[in-house]
């Protein structure tokens, strides 16, 4: 692990190593497993608003997002359900600030929403798609740390249609000062997003005593954190998403923006993106050597299983 990047973890005060909840590899470990499907109940119950029985016999689905999404490698790590009424719930971490969320949520939307239907089949087949997107920063300009869109009229607030829902969480609203007054700890949406911000045990250990499914995924969570296996795949996606951020960064300070209004954005992106490729690479190469599984390596690095194998062929010779 290069000595630069700085891993996020929850403060101890005896110095042991605790993995920062809202890492999406980590979110993804708690929520995404068929073993935990009560903690992904009560998290859904908590920011739908709606009770524990409803999701009852919810499906983990495959949250590998089909190959026109692979621009966009980010999503491999999403957690996806079906209900019983084929209602399919999208649920996504992002960390790295992104300008067009607004335009991202809808474009992933709409792949999830068309592809329940196939061609010549009727509009009445169409299901509907929730989205939830918990954010590390902040994007809205509203007053509120949580918030819940569909499409309205503008005059009167008639909802069109039921079958688009989208939510926005945004962390770092929990400790914007003018909005801290306003926190009511016992809301469960709110003891969820204290869980996914936890920067101290203290707190975890504050919502535990509250809220047992928070218990549980506490417990987990430590329990994670111990493995030495968990722990190098945890690393190894720091390190990717530090990167993601420092090619933002980077972008930005060369006025990669100015670039795109005179023609050049394609050429930079491919650059960009040869170049986390090649990262990714070299970091799926590591785990490789070290003896992790292919699975393992692909949840870390964000590359198709296909590559990994391919990469396993060349370090076997």
């Amino acid at each position: 692990m290069r000595k630069d990047i700085r891993i996020r973890q929850v403060k101890t005060k005896d110095g042991r190593f605790i993995m920062s909840p809202k890492n999406d590899f980590v979110f993804k470990s708690i929520f995404g497993d068929e073993k935990n499907k009560d903690l992904l109940i009560s998290f859904l119950s908590a920011i739908m608003r709606i009770k524990p029985e409803k999701f009852e016999e919810l499906e983990l689905i495959n949250t590998e997002l089909p190959r026109e999404f692979s621009e966009d490698r980010m999503g491999i790590l999403d957690v996806r359900v079906r209900l019983k009424d084929k209602t399919e719930i999208d649920i996504e971490i992002q960390l790295s600030y992104t300008k067009y969320m607004g335009e991202r949520t809808l474009y992933y939307w709409s792949k999830m929403y068309t592809g329940s239907i196939k061609e010549g089949d009727s509009f009445s087949k169409l299901k509907k798609v929730v989205t939830i997107n918990i954010l590390d920063f902040i994007i809205l300009p509203l007053e509120q740390i949580y918030s819940k869109f569909h499409i309205t009229e503008d005059k009167t607030g008639y909802k069109l249609t039921d079958v688009l829902e989208i939510y926005y969480l945004e962390l770092p609203k929990l400790k914007k000062e003018k909005l801290i007054q306003y926190i009511d700890e016992k809301d469960p949406i709110i003891q969820w997003m204290m869980f996914l911000n936890a920067e101290n045990k203290e707190v975890l250990d504050m919502l535990s005593k509250n809220t047992p499914e928070i218990e549980r995924a506490t417990s987990i969570l430590e329990v994670m954190s111990q493995s030495e296996e968990q722990r190098m795949i945890y690393e190894a996606r720091e390190a990717y998403l530090h990167d993601m951020a420092t090619y933002l960064e980077e972008a930005e300070e060369r006025g990669i923006e100015k670039g795109i209004e005179k023609g050049i954005e394609k050429g930079i992106e491919k650059g960009i993106e040869k170049g986390r490729l090649e990262e990714k690479k070299n970091v799926a190469r590591k785990l490789l050597f070290a003896g992790l599984a292919i699975e393992q390596i692909a949840d870390a690095t964000d590359l198709a299983i296909e590559e990994i194998i391919e990469l396993k062929k060349e370090t076997d010779n």
